[in-house]
């Protein structure tokens, strides 16, 4: 994609991303695509950076922390820490009235019934008996779409839950093949979904590039499936803003930060694992102006041929726990 042709996108998908500030909290808030919900700028990504904090005596303090400072996109999945992210989140609730968009993500072996299992795991998990947002959780190869798509696959699962109002609204994660995501959001109904975004543009260090010769965006997701979710109206969340902290050094934090939200997401989800950064991440939100298109444009440059095929090697072996 072209700088202009780029820039023009980016601006007229932001603008009509509409941006409402809460009155108590000073939380942007943006809607989730065609859901219609208000969620907030910045998401609470509930899976190992949350889980770093031990026990439920340390993480639950952090998760209300975040929640008192406006964050209400809750992010957990059925795999993080094999369950005792989303117990974490029924924990909480069971002293908390629930006033957070909950979201979670379903793996498995991708057949139907395996779905069933999981999500009545994650029920009992969360202590509620329904959650407002249910992805299909890291999308790998084509392979892995061909069951979830298949027959008696975990689509057909997500359709009947959605149907069957356990999920409010469906959708699909991936942070390792844009061109797969692509195929999945253009072939099926999705309500939502949450891509990799990030200045390093996961997806676009193909096996032929040279030290230097990369070309940038040309492949990542930010070119390839983002277009697609916009067209579709789907809600869409960024995640590895950090690149699980391998673009620290890169860029100042909160210009990574901002590089995701000044994309037309709706949220950009992260783990904060100390109290610190949530402070720090929820200030970055609030305070939050769109980079301009030079800087849009810059940042990735930053980020070398051999560190964006570094990043994109690392997150095709990436396991979300």
């Amino acid at each position: 994609m072209s700088i202009s042709r780029r820039s023009f996108l980016t601006t007229a998908a932001l603008a009509a991303l509409a941006t409402e500030i809460d009155a108590q909290t000073g939380m942007p808030m943006r809607t989730l695509g065609r859901t219609g919900e208000k969620v907030s700028l910045l998401a609470f990504g509930a899976g190992s950076r949350w889980l770093a904090y031990k026990t439920p005596d340390k993480g639950l303090p952090a998760l209300d922390r975040a929640l008192k400072a406006g964050v209400t996109y809750v992010d957990s999945a059925a795999s993080y820490g094999d369950g005792q992210s989303e117990q974490w989140v029924g924990e909480y609730l069971k002293s908390h009235k629930k006033n957070f968009f909950l979201v979670t993500k379903i793996g498995g072996d991708r057949s139907f019934d395996d779905t069933m299992r999981i999500v009545d795991r994650s029920l009992k998990n969360f202590g509620v008996s329904q959650v407002d947002l249910m992805h299909i959780h890291a999308l790998g190869n084509e392979d892995d779409l061909a069951k979830i798509e298949g027959p008696n696959g975990q689509l057909k699962a997500m359709y009947q839950l959605r149907e069957q109002k356990v999920a409010r609204f469906i959708g699909i994660t991936c942070h390792q093949n844009p061109q797969v995501l692509k195929a999945a959001l253009e072939h099926n109904d999705f309500d939502s979904t949450q891509m990799a975004l990030n200045i390093a543009q996961i997806g676009n260090a193909a096996p032929s590039d040279k030290a230097g010769q990369g070309q940038t965006g040309a492949s990542g997701f930010e070119s390839v499936a983002m277009p697609v979710a916009l067209k579709k109206k789907m809600g869409l969340t960024a995640m590895k803003v950090f690149a699980q902290e391998k673009l620290l050094g890169k860029a100042a934090p909160e210009m990574l930060l901002r590089y995701a939200m000044s994309l037309p997401v709706t949220a950009t989800t992260v783990g904060m694992p100390q109290l610190e950064h949530i402070d720090f991440n929820t200030n970055v939100a609030k305070n939050f102006k769109p980079l301009s298109s030079e800087e849009m444009n810059s940042l990735p440059k930053s980020v070398s041929a051999q560190m964006r095929a570094s990043i994109d090697h690392f997150f095709a072996d990436h396991v979300d726990c």
